[in-house]
């Protein structure tokens, strides 16, 4: 009786029919492309499902285990009970680790509809069989070969009786019989092993050979005897001339019945490598993420008043690239993965002018007044769902062009996700926890292995490149201990706040004023000036020089993070959250064709496979955004507003500067060295850069004065006097140019010096030169030369010269470019199901024959006198009809309808498809038909 009322279903269109709700949720989540736009019908969404393109996209998402119980379908027959798969899954001695995780795997196999039918009749998708099945072109993953029947099919039938009864069988009358026997022979395990008992060494050397694969060998036209003896059995059948091959059945008898040598049914754990106190962890990302917000301020400052060109193409040239990776003191790979971040964050962009220049948007002004905490956020945020991938920058494309930063050609669809994926991995672990690279890359592998395949070997290498996602992997370790989300190679509590994940037990970090870990906010400086820096944990978390994090988190000259240097956790929350993978609601649950009873659980012995996440929606990530900077905010030193004078004319900044301040010091001296401690140098030529932008000497001191902690030290005063008193001595103009100074001696003076030839002075009044060069170069030769010239107005006035900060009009951040089209949400995924069984029940409904009867999938054709006369019948009895309809914009549908009045060229009825009243023009009706009585 259960299986007359619960037939086992005939295609995976009855499959899916026989779904409810949230299992179809569940399908068009996992596969979004087959919403993409929604299916008429739940046929119609089958046939979808079985595309080349959807099935490829949905296999390269499977995990390890998932993907080899798909390709263990596609060597056993078909259909295929769930005791063979057990089989060839686990083998003859049975794995109970591999028996466990079966019914997980085949969940996930049926749950994404590449596998339907019951435990009985298993089948694989006829797409994925063909995908994944042996052939001599596309090998099989097992390493199987063709079976029996498909090796033996253009064999002639003397040759197939020879090899059965030289295999001891007797002869058959016809050939399939023949190659029947011979397939039950081989798939008898007491049979083959008295067969293969009396095969010589060298027959079992070549079987040993080829049993794991390729299953394909080569003969000679006289093989030797021990290949012989294999040929004359069938234990090697030819597929071509010189061509032989070992059968299926054969192979899965020497593996003891296993499809796979080794089955992975666990994913590999992510051990840690080393264990950190979170404080330290904590504070090692917070002076990484104060040295990602100073290096974005200063490759801002240096493009302040245009940066480097854009290439024809597109993109920043070799030679700007190396230039910016000297001013900020990084490797090249580290100044691309700046670059690329401030252009992600929508801090960069290109003016657009006819000689077109790099340049900080109006966002970055800004960017630049809000708390270093939320500009760190937007920062971390930009990051984690950005394409372009800065890694690329100096590889080849596929026309073997370089690829150049800011550049076309650096997407890449799969970054977000890696990203989110190893930082989600890092997040599994207990606070603190540093992970070996190798384990995060092994289990990306494990959870992608048809996105994980290797790579082909590159020119002038023996060893072969590593793929997209093992390369995608390594720089997010990298990137995200440069920002800032990890520290000393694992996940601050700032980073998980990020990425919406909870923090491994919230009272874990003290809080600011707490334990006594922290020191002051910019540390605490010592007689000499020298300080611990911003962020300073017991030593261990100690910002050096070069804003490089000490202890296991050190990043090398390469850009590339120590032994222990990993990033943190991903902006996921669970599937089954709120936004997440429950039973949508909504219309379409009042349908009376989709209540199906759930799925059976897994049995307790099953082994639990993590938790899915999926990447926080907008609104979520914002949130998260704004927790993580309240969470950094403490951990970040505050600015200070004073600095430490020295005598050797220099200034140490013992922290962060308030940015009137820092601004101001970058015109009066030249930065030195940075680090947790900023050293500033005063010179002639720095202080000349100040008076130029029209400070005074009294401003000079006054300035000095009230922002240092230790007095002025004579030898800075001198400087800056001496400067002061030459400054502008000179007075240099437009005629082209001229100089004019009160002291013709002075003039005398650079009239005779050898160096002034170049300018091709000459003397037109005793106090004024004339030169032939422009103003900008007579005031650079003369700067060279030693003097200290200042430049005048047409009016005689000195001219102030300031930076003029140059931006581009408002221009966005870049878009990522998606993966395929994107997960839908709730909402969509409750309308588009409403939808679906909407039109499925218009399509399946049963309906009274007629002698025009449409074909499936068209809709009913009636003249406009039959469907009024057959409405308004249908108004009469209350009767439901079946419809075609085409709306306002051509779309046609079938719909089923309960009619309630006709008027005016229209007829109102509850439609049964949309579950609500409504009104259509009877001119859009194409035809009607009558429903069968049930």
């Amino acid at each position: 009786m259960s299986q007359e009322a619960n037939p086992a279903p005939r295609s995976l269109a009855e499959a899916l029919r026989a779904r409810d709700d949230a299992s179809l949720a569940a399908l068009l989540r996992s596969r979004p492309d087959l919403i993409t736009p929604v299916p008429t019908d739940l046929t119609q969404l089958a046939t979808r499902a079985g595309t080349r393109a959807s099935v490829l996209r949905a296999l390269e998402r499977l995990d390890r285990f998932a993907l080899q119980t798909a390709e263990a379908l596609a060597v056993a027959p078909d259909p295929a009970s769930g005791t063979a798969l057990l089989g060839l899954m686990a083998g003859d001695a049975g794995d109970e680790t591999v028996a466990a995780a079966l019914p997980r795997a085949l969940a996930t196999l049926r749950e994404q509809a590449l596998v339907w039918g019951d435990d009985k009749r298993l089948r694989l998708v006829r797409t994925a069989r063909e995908l994944l099945a042996p052939s001599p072109g596309h090998p099989s993953p097992t390493g199987l070969g063709p079976t029996v029947h498909e090796a033996t099919s253009g064999m002639s039938p003397g040759r197939i009786q020879e090899i059965v009864t030289t295999a001891g069988l007797a002869s058959t009358h016809d050939s399939v019989s023949a190659v029947t026997a011979l397939t039950a022979l081989f798939t008898h395990r007491k049979k083959m092993a008295k067969l293969l008992s009396g095969a010589p060494e060298g027959s079992l050397e070549v079987l040993s050979r080829l049993v794991w694969g390729p299953p394909y060998g080569q003969v000679t036209p006289e093989p030797a005897a021990h290949l012989r003896w294999l040929l004359d059995r069938g234990l090697l059948l030819p597929t071509a001339p010189g061509t032989v091959v070992l059968p299926r059945e054969v192979a899965l008898h020497l593996r003891a019945g296993r499809a796979h040598r080794e089955p992975e049914p666990l994913p590999p754990a992510v051990e840690p490598a080393a264990t950190h106190r979170p404080q330290g962890v904590d504070a090692a990302a917070a002076g990484q993420a104060h040295t990602a917000l100073a290096t974005v301020e200063e490759l801002l400052k240096d493009w302040d008043e245009g940066g480097p060109a854009v290439l024809r193409a597109g993109g920043l040239s070799v030679r700007d690239l190396k230039r910016t990776a000297v001013a900020l003191d990084a490797p090249e790979p580290v100044a691309a993965f700046w670059v690329e971040l401030a252009y992600a964050a929508g801090l960069l962009a290109s003016d657009g002018e006819a000689d077109e220049r790099y340049a900080a948007t109006p966002f970055y002004d800004e960017w630049r007044e809000r708390p270093p905490a939320e500009r760190w956020a937007l920062l971390a945020g930009a990051w984690l769902t950005a394409t372009r991938a800065p890694g690329l920058v100096g590889g080849r494309d596929a026309k073997d062009r370089t690829l150049s930063a800011l550049g076309p050609g650096l997407d890449r669809s799969a970054a977000p996700e890696v990203r989110h994926r190893v930082l989600t991995l890092l997040a599994g672990l207990p606070a603190g926890a540093a992970p070996a690279p190798e384990s995060i890359l092994t289990r990306l592998h494990w959870e992608r292995p048809l996105r994980g395949t290797a790579g082909t070997p590159r020119p002038g290498r023996d060893t072969p490149a590593e793929d997209l996602r093992t390369r995608l992997a390594r720089w997010t370790l990298t990137e995200a201990e440069l920002l800032g989300v990890t520290g000393r190679g694992a996940l601050s509590t700032q980073g998980r706040a990020l990425l919406g994940v909870p923090g491994p037990g919230a009272s874990g970090r003290p809080g600011p004023g707490e334990g006594g870990e922290l020191t002051g906010a910019a540390g605490v400086a010592d007689s000499t000036g020298v300080v611990g820096g911003a962020g300073v944990v017991g030593g261990a978390g100690v910002v050096g020089g070069a804003g490089v994090v000490g202890g296991a988190g050190v990043v090398g000259a390469g850009g590339l993070p120590g032994a222990s240097g990993l990033p943190g956790a991903g902006g996921l929350r669970g599937a089954g959250g709120p936004a997440g993978g429950g039973e949508p609601g909504g219309p379409g649950d009042k349908l009376p064709v989709h209540h199906h009873r759930a799925p059976a659980p897994a049995p307790a012995t099953a082994p639990s496979a993590p938790a899915p996440l999926v990447p926080l929606s907008p609104a979520e990530q914002a949130v998260a955004t704004a927790t993580a900077a309240r969470l950094l905010a403490p951990l970040l030193p505050e600015p200070l507003d004073h600095v430490l004078l020295q005598a050797d004319l220099t200034a140490v900044a013992p922290g962060p500067l308030e940015r009137p301040l820092a601004e101001m010091l970058g015109v009066l001296a030249d930065v030195e060295s940075k680090g947790g401690a900023t050293v500033y140098r005063f010179t002639p030529g720095s202080v000349r850069r100040a008076l130029d932008a029209g400070r005074t000497a009294a401003d000079l001191h006054d300035f000095l004065a009230r922002h240092s902690r230790t007095p002025i030290p004579q030898p800075l005063a001198y400087l800056i006097d001496d400067v002061a008193r030459k400054h502008g001595h000179l007075r240099i103009g437009a005629a082209s140019a001229y100089v004019r100074c009160d002291d013709d001696a002075l003039l005398t003076e650079i009239l005779a010096d050898k160096r002034a030839i170049a300018l091709r002075l000459r003397r037109l009044a005793p106090t004024v030169l004339a030169a032939q060069s422009d103003p900008a170069a007579l005031l650079e030769g003369l700067r060279a030369m030693g003097f200290a010239p200042a430049a005048e107005s047409a009016e005689g006035d000195v001219l102030i010269t300031r930076a003029h900060a140059h931006r581009t009009p408002p221009r966005t951040a870049p878009e990522p470019v998606p993966d395929g089209p994107p997960p839908p949400d709730r909402a969509l995924l409750s309308a588009a199901i409403r939808a679906i069984r909407a039109g499925d029940l218009a399509a399946t409904a049963p309906r009274k024959p007629t002698g025009t009867d449409p074909a499936a999938g068209e809709l009913p054709r009636t003249s406009a006198a039959e469907t009024l006369a057959t409405v308004q019948a249908a108004v009469l009895t209350g009767d439901s009809l079946w419809i075609g309809y085409v709306n306002a914009e051509g779309a046609a549908s079938q719909r089923v309808i309960a009619p309630i009045r006709v008027e005016g060229g229209f007829v109102t009825a509850y439609d049964h498809t949309a579950d609500e009243v409504r009104t259509y023009p009877l001119h859009r009706i194409t035809g009607v038909a009558e429903l069968a009585e049930e």
